[in-house]
């Protein structure tokens, strides 16, 4: 699928995004490619959890400056709509996305990580929105994303001063879970990953719903939201089988998605 290679290991979806030569800077393509292939995770019933990653030593080192050179107004604002549905895309996947962040993460890169469900860094994962240095904005909605995840103050510092911080000040601020070793990262993602992949995936995405619809609206919004689901959780077959194991002391749960 072009500069977005799809690989399925059980229930785990892994999209690498490959513009080695770039350091998978993104550009329209690969905006595109992605687009596609979340479409495709989204319809393989047999994909749970997506692991979000980069090929080589890169993650994404941001939107591809080569091409924004000759941008005007119009060209500028139709890439950050561009770029912005497609992350809004990956955003509201029905499935969680952890961010497998292997290198560096600058501008697009950053965003493209927040808009994941769980950030997980290398040590060698570099950070920064530096989009003003250049004279422009962050244009995939780093601008919203950060604020809502480390706070206002600290996403002016990071953004205004166009500042780069490492893996260690990424997870001391909340932007990223947990740091590990560069070739302990994706055996850790595929870790949490089948974790996430052995609990009810009804109850799955109902709480990851749950979560970004209520981050966006007023508690007492956010509770009808979260009533709803357990709701809908209460009328499956996983429901009854999740509860019979713990009732029973069995370890063993056989949940059908039903």
């Amino acid at each position: 699928m072009g500069f977005v290679k799809l690989e399925q290991q059980e229930h785990v979806g892994i999209l690498t995004i490959d513009r080695q030569e770039a350091l998978n800077a993104l550009n329209s393509q690969v905006l595109s490619d992605l687009d596609a292939a979340l479409d495709q995770v989204e319809a393989n019933e047999e994909i749970y959890v997506v692991i979000l990653t980069g090929a080589g030593r890169s993650f994404v080192a941001g939107a591809d400056i080569g091409e924004m050179k000759q941008f005007s107004s119009i060209d500028g604002r139709n890439f950050g709509i561009h770029g912005g549905n497609v992350f809004l895309k990956l955003e509201n996947l029905s499935k969680p996305v952890i961010a497998a962040v292997n290198g560096f993460a600058l501008g697009g890169g950053c965003e493209i990580s927040m808009a994941c469900d769980i950030r997980l860094a290398s040590e060698k994962a570099k950070f920064g929105q530096p989009e003003v240095g250049l004279g422009i904005t962050p244009g995939f909605a780093g601008t919203q994303r950060l604020p809502r995840i480390v706070g206002i103050s600290k996403a002016m510092e990071l953004i205004l001063t166009a500042k780069v911080i490492g893996a260690e000040e990424a997870k001391a601020i909340g932007l990223v879970s947990e740091v590990y070793p560069a070739d302990e990262l994706m055996p850790k993602a595929l870790e949490l990953a089948n974790a996430i992949c052995a609990n009810a995936q009804i109850a799955v995405k109902e709480s990851k719903r749950c979560i970004r619809k209520g981050m966006q609206t007023d508690i007492y919004t956010g509770c009808a939201f979260e009533a709803e689901a357990f709701g809908v959780c209460c009328g499956t077959e996983d429901k009854d089988e999740g509860i019979g194991a713990f009732l029973e002391k069995r370890k063993e749960k056989n949940f059908k998605n039903r």
